[in-house]
């Protein structure tokens, strides 16, 4: 009798996907893996730079209550404000 296998994350569709095709072995390594591996890290450092700086003024209610928020998350609260903010440019949150 073979175990069932139970999944560790909620996968979405695409994830999924990407999940079965992997399991199925229709991934293959790539010849030169370490310059792969460079230029991605490279992407990765400058898609995530911070290099930009912002002022706004908001309402102390709405800070107080984006701070409670982040501590909840356990983050500190300018992490929270960028997190949203970038969700939002990304077209990952719709109000």
């Amino acid at each position: 009798m073979s175990k069932k296998k139970y999944p560790i994350f909620d996968l979405d569709t695409e994830e999924q996907d990407l999940s079965d095709s992997f399991d199925r072995g229709e991934w293959k390594s790539v010849d030169n893996l370490e310059e792969e591996q460079a230029k991605a890290q490279q992407a990765a450092a400058k898609y995530l730079r911070k290099d930009a700086r912002i002022n706004i003024r908001i309402s102390s209610n709405d800070l107080e209550r984006l701070k409670q928020i982040a501590a909840y998350e356990g983050l500190p609260y300018q992490t929270l404000v960028a997190s949203i903010l970038h969700k939002y440019s990304a077209g990952h949150l719709h109000l």
